[in-house]
């Protein structure tokens, strides 16, 4: 199957789980690591401080990286900081963020990725770019995307007025996580495959963050925070042959992130708008079936002056 280079924590773990010591939470993570083969996991509000302790301690032990939930509940995210978490995931829901918090998360190196399109705190950051940008008749979406997938994330979307959305004010305190040497990743959730990293790139620049800053975020030290750093993240001999040419500079406007011209995993080369392989053989895409699906018709309607 075409597609990114994908990688998953597993199942999470939850507090159905319930561990009621470490031994119990230990026995868990070992399936991740010698049967899902992970090294990265999901601790998903696994339950009482105590049992989030467990959940790390074990995860130490087996030299797996554990990440978690931030529940939109900001002391829970400090403990997680506090513990020895790898990675708090979601928003830290409260703006500002002072000099103590900060380094709490630069010191401790407890990743943020704030996933500002399903913000905490505030209206999605998708909805704003749903709002603010053409999605539904965008060609190449429509290309790898079926019709009434489209219709659905496209039509009848909540709105909010300009100044209701708050997620620049996360992303900039983001930004001061990352300049105080912390590190912060680029989470955009799945809400819109094709688009939604870039729009996620796009809210931190709204935050603040430089183009450069946010490429950082976008690349290497994403792949830093799942432990991958060897591998990807970065043009060096020896890491995997995966990359992507832009037809403009993200470093003038972080727009122009979405000019993918190339598109190359593993060492096959790939035209972006169409999907052909154009290295090291040349073959086309095979057509998808909506492709000979016309979308629904819409109802016409003129409304009175």
């Amino acid at each position: 199957m075409i597609g990114p280079r994908a990688y998953s924590t597993g199942p999470g773990v939850f507090a159905a789980n319930d561990f009621q010591s470490a031994e119990a939470a230990k026995f868990v993570l070992e399936k991740y690591k010698n049967h899902y083969r992970n090294h990265n996991i999901k601790s998903y509000t696994v339950g009482n401080r105590q049992q989030r302790q467990w959940v790390v301690q074990a995860a130490k032990e087996l030299e797996l990286t554990v990440t978690t939930e931030g529940a939109l509940d900001l002391k829970l995210d400090m403990t997680h900081a506090f513990d020895g978490f790898g990675g708090n995931e979601h928003a830290l829901p409260i703006v500002p963020l002072y000099k103590d918090l900060v380094e709490l998360f630069a010191q401790s190196k407890t990743s943020y990725t704030p996933t500002l399109l399903v913000l905490y705190g505030g209206p999605w950051a998708e909805n704003y770019f749903y709002q603010t940008t053409e999605v539904h008749d965008d060609t190449k979406l429509a290309r790898f995307t079926p019709h009434n997938e489209l219709d659905g994330l496209t039509k009848r979307r909540p709105w909010f007025r300009s100044d209701e959305h708050s997620f620049p004010q996360t992303a900039a305190q983001a930004a001061k996580i990352q300049r105080a040497g912390g590190r912060i990743g680029v989470g955009a959730h799945g809400q819109l495959q094709g688009l939604g990293y870039h729009w996620e790139m796009w809210a931190f620049a709204m935050g603040g963050m430089t183009p450069r800053e946010v490429l950082k975020a976008a690349t290497i030290d994403g792949a830093e925070i799942i432990g991958l750093k060897q591998d990807l993240g970065s043009l060096e001999p020896g890491k995997l042959a995966d990359l992507v040419i832009l037809a403009r500079n993200p470093l003038e406007n972080i727009r122009n992130t979405n000019s993918v011209r190339y598109v190359m995993k593993n060492g096959e080369l790939y035209e972006a708008e169409t999907l052909k392989q154009l290295w090291p053989v040349e073959k086309d895409l095979p057509p998808f079936w909506w492709w000979d699906e016309k979308p629904s018709k819409e109802i016409k309607t003129t409304l009175p002056n």
